[in-house]
């Protein structure tokens, strides 16, 4: 049974991809564009169309490092920016945690702590990204895969708090298609993903998926528009685990729509 899910065509994806970006940057009448180099796979891609798109001086990429980032991932960002010449800057972003930590007196269950603190590392840069923008007249570039999005692995108002989405519509597995095609540095494309929230974190272990089963729910699902079940048959793997993800897809829905707003009825 074909379970491979249909492939991109790289040439053509960016085509579409660097046209997307440059209409974007000159439509909003921005100068360029910032976005935060993580040392992983979807952040090293979108830098990568954006310095084929844009002059390079027109980018800048941000290292937002904390005490639970990986020092490889600071070596692999900074390898990226130096690989491309575009203009960057390491911002250690503790002493800001450690504000909000104090500021923040009212905690929930250790989990939910564990959460929050999370996210408020994404927030955190996500403000350091939109101050720069702000000040330099550029749009934030995000980094979000279709994946991600989907089922709503990133920070609502951090990660997710961009201007535009370029890699937005492919899954992992077309990225790390793209990633072999830009020939970005191996030792990024071979690691592990993670978000660097606590130390061990990976995006797969937390997920609790691989992302090569999860694009494929997630297409048969989405693009296919197949029921739950008939998904489970297709992949041989138990109905629960679509319905898990589908799941998932529905909790994340508030994450990529704009926040709902009663309708006053006017007499």
């Amino acid at each position: 049974m074909q379970t491979e899910i249909p492939k991109i065509n790289p040439e053509k994806s960016l085509e579409v991809i660097s046209e997307f970006m440059k209409k974007i940057v000159e439509s909003s009448e921005s100068e360029g564009l910032v976005v935060g180099l993580s040392g992983g796979i979807d952040s090293t891609v979108a830098v990568y169309i954006a310095a084929r798109t844009l002059d390079k001086d027109k980018i800048l990429g941000l290292i937002m490092p904390s005490s639970t980032t990986a020092p490889e991932d600071v070596e692999d960002a900074l390898l990226v920016a130096e690989n491309l010449g575009i203009q960057n800057k390491i911002i250690n972003i503790d002493n800001l945690i450690e504000k909000f930590s104090e500021a923040c007196e009212y905690h929930g269950p250790e989990d939910l702590y564990k959460l929050a603190e999370a996210n408020l590392k994404a927030r955190t840069r996500m403000i350091i990204l939109y101050y720069h923008a702000n000040t330099m007249n550029r749009l934030v570039l995000g980094t979000g895969n279709k994946s991600e999005l989907l089922v709503g692995y990133f920070t609502k108002y951090g990660d997710g708090g961009v201007d535009l989405l370029p890699i937005g519509d492919l899954y992992k597995s077309d990225v790390q298609e793209l990633a072999r095609y830009l020939e970005i540095p191996h030792k990024i494309l071979r690691k592990p993903p993670t978000a660097g929230l606590w130390p061990g974190q990976t995006d797969e272990k937390e997920l609790g998926i691989k992302y090569s089963l999860l694009d494929k729910i997630l297409y048969y699902l989405v693009d296919e528009n197949l029921p739950a079940k008939q998904v489970a048959e297709k992949l041989e793997i138990s109905e629960k685990e679509v319905l898990r993800i589908k799941k998932m897809m529905a909790s994340a829905e508030h994450k990529l729509t704009s926040p709902p707003v009663p309708k006053i009825r006017r007499t």
